[in-house]
């Protein structure tokens, strides 16, 4: 039965691992998509900097006129689908906390305490599930603290941050360590002893819920980096309800063993064992930490324009890792906390092959092979060095584009791609080739930006449509490196800061123009800047995005014959 739970738990981690850290998935709402510590400007008002002057430059004139109010059906599907990922990935992790070894042993002791201290069954149940909804309580309130400390505005931009993602590269490479048994990351003692003397001398519900805090600080060590990746995930999004989505289903898979167990004492009976099988799910889920790690120093990477990190060597670690993670369940590799291993079972020899075989479907990303399941976490195909059989082509209508664009020494389209990374330029070329434009807020760090490229962008009509019949405009909204003109600083009141940089610009023009700050969002515009149709989020589907972009395109069209 454990080796059966233990291979069920490590295969669904598996399989769930590229939906793992969906950063910044997007918030497709162009009407109320404000945190609301923000208080967005009407464009043309009197507070708006582009209205009274303080920019001067052509596009900010341009876009004095405010775009339609614009509503999509997409918007509470796309947040209520985000919640949905992240409490399931919650409930994921609260599972695998739960087999811990700081945890699962508890399980009985704790049941057992219960009977012993109501003195009937009906009691002990009815403390049980007190215990339970404790533990929720507990997590749930911790999650709102992550809120209501920084606000969705600022996890937003934090997660854009390149020390954001520095700090959580090491971080998760410390939690990777704890799991491989070199070190435990544990609370104050003197801390979690006061919660232990409250739970023994408190009476009723008050002593139930010192137990459950107990709990949470005991087992710390254990559930620590657990619950720290996945609040950095839930934070990331920028929802303001993530980290409490995300901690209750945290909780709620927690809590639920010990209460059903309480309610069900043949459930307590059919469970496995403690044993050295609960170490292995640890050291699992320390190589799983550590090719989770990368993930955020590829961002880091992008961000500061280190231009080392590519996909190459990010496709190479993640290799090493699974090899060694399938050599480790081999019994080839043992960690100090490690029982002895004298015949390799069954579960473990399928999830070595499980694991040799995911290092194997990597290996020919190292040539240039798309690896569909790690688009979004791995570096984008622009930072291949090599690709078997040369480089695509890009636009096929790309004579009359610039052999040279503004910010193209620090900024790349994706490959097979021509794009502007300066709003002015790339309305100049529309206006020039007479065709629509697409306004892609984007930036390094976010996953749903490289998805769309690396899977949807590659279909061929998609591909075909972007290239010929549109003008892309790529508007990095974490770009820091590259400076604005003088003429184009202004302050911005949304941002709170000077608009210095190029990505705190475009951020500013983006909630400024469109009442957005979420990414990846598409504009399709005409050459006054207004939208053409309504402005999208992440669409994963390649026909359904085909035809957005066709809608787009008939309505420039039909209003081009019209003026003619």
């Amino acid at each position: 039965m454990k080796k059966v739970l233990l291979l069920i738990l490590i295969a669904s981690m598996f399989i769930a691992l590229p939906a793992v850290k969906s950063y910044a998935f997007v918030t497709q709402d162009t009407t109320a998509t404000a945190p609301d510590d923000i208080q967005f400007t009407e464009v043309g008002s009197a507070q708006d900097s582009a209205a009274n002057g303080v920019v001067k430059d052509s596009v900010k004139k341009d876009t004095v006129k405010a775009s339609p109010t614009v509503k999509t059906n997409k918007t509470a599907d796309t947040e209520k689908l985000t919640l949905w990922q992240t409490f399931i990935k919650g409930l994921f992790g609260g599972f695998l906390a739960f087999l811990m070894p700081c945890i699962f042993p508890m399980v009985p002791l704790t049941i057992s305490y219960f009977t012993k201290r109501a003195g009937s069954k009906k009691k002990g149940i009815w403390q049980a599930i007190i215990y339970g909804i404790s533990i929720i309580v507990i997590y749930v309130v911790f999650g709102l603290l992550i809120t209501i400390l920084f606000g969705s505005s600022k996890l937003n931009e934090l997660s854009s941050s390149g020390w954001f993602n520095f700090a959580f590269f090491i971080l998760l490479i410390v939690f990777a360590i704890s799991f491989f048994g070199a070190f435990e990351i544990t609370l104050p003692s003197s801390f979690v002893n006061k919660i232990d003397q409250k739970a023994d001398s408190s009476k009723g519900l008050g002593g139930i819920f010192f137990m459950a805090a107990s709990l949470a600080l005991v087992s710390f060590s254990c559930t620590g980096p657990i619950i720290g990746t996945l609040l950095v995930e839930a934070s990331s999004k920028g929802n303001v309800l993530g980290p409490a989505v995300g901690m209750f289903g945290f909780a709620l898979a927690l809590a639920l063993p010990f209460t059903l167990s309480a309610i069900f004492p043949g459930f307590l009976n059919s469970m496995p064992k403690s044993g050295g099988w609960l170490n292995s799910v640890k050291v699992c889920l320390g190589f799983l930490e550590l090719a989770l790690a990368l993930k955020f120093l590829s961002a880091a990477d992008l961000v500061w324009h280190w231009e080392w990190f590519d996909r190459e060597v990010f496709l190479c670690l993640w290799i090493v890792i699974f090899v060694l993670m399938g050599i480790y369940l081999l019994g080839k590799i043992k960690f100090s906390h490690d029982s002895d291993l004298p015949y390799v079972s069954v579960p473990r020899l399928f999830l070595a092959i499980l694991s040799f075989s995911f290092a194997v479907y990597i290996l020919p990303g190292l040539w240039g092979a798309p690896v569909s399941t790690l688009s979004g976490l791995a570096p984008p195909m622009n930072t291949q060095d090599f690709v078997l059989g040369g480089n695509v082509q890009a636009s096929v209508a790309s004579s009359e584009f610039p052999a040279k664009v503004k910010y193209s020494d620090v900024l790349h389209p994706p490959r097979g791609f021509n794009a502007f990374f300066d709003l002015e330029e790339g309305l100049a070329y529309a206006k020039k080739v007479n065709k629509p434009l697409i306004i892609d807020f984007t930036g390094h760090a976010c996953v749903n930006c490289r998805k769309m490229e690396d899977k949807i962008w590659i279909n061929p009509e998609v591909g075909r449509l972007i290239k010929e019949e549109f003008v892309l405009v790529q508007l990095y909204v974490d770009e820091r490196s590259a400076k604005v003109p003088t003429n184009q600083v202004h302050y911005s009141s949304i941002l709170r800061k000077n608009t210095e940089d190029l990505g705190a610009w475009n951020a500013d023009f983006q909630a400024t123009k469109y009442n957005s700050n979420s990414q990846p969002f598409y504009v399709l515009a005409g050459h006054d800047l207004n939208t053409l149709v309504a402005p999208q989020g992440a669409i994963f589907d390649a026909k359904e995005y085909a035809l957005y972009l066709q809608s787009a395109l008939d309505i420039f069209k039909g209003k081009k014959q019209t003026n003619e």
